[in-house]
């Protein structure tokens, strides 16, 4: 292995934003502050919360906008133990 690719003891810690970090260091936005949160909510988004609603035993409008699809699926991942949990 060339020294490029080895570990070093130096710090290389990235600062500012980071991906992987401890959950305390976040990117996260109100998803009513997205600049896309009113366009109409992706196919993944779609999928995820019918199977949140039919777990939940809930119908859920399928005309949602990004940022009401994501309010339900946060309410609903806790509802039903699925997900993220905090």
């Amino acid at each position: 292995m060339t020294e490029s690719n080895t570990h070093s003891t130096e710090s290389n810690e990235p600062t500012g934003d980071v991906l992987g970090g401890p959950a305390d260091n976040t990117t996260e936005k109100d998803p009513q502050d997205w600049v896309t949160g009113d366009e109409p909510m992706t196919g993944a988004q779609r999928s995820y919360l019918d199977t949140l609603a039919r777990d939940a035993g809930e119908r859920i409008s399928a005309d949602l906008t990004k940022a009401e699809a994501s309010e339900h699926i946060e309410r609903l991942q806790q509802a039903t133990g699925r997900g993220a949990q905090e």
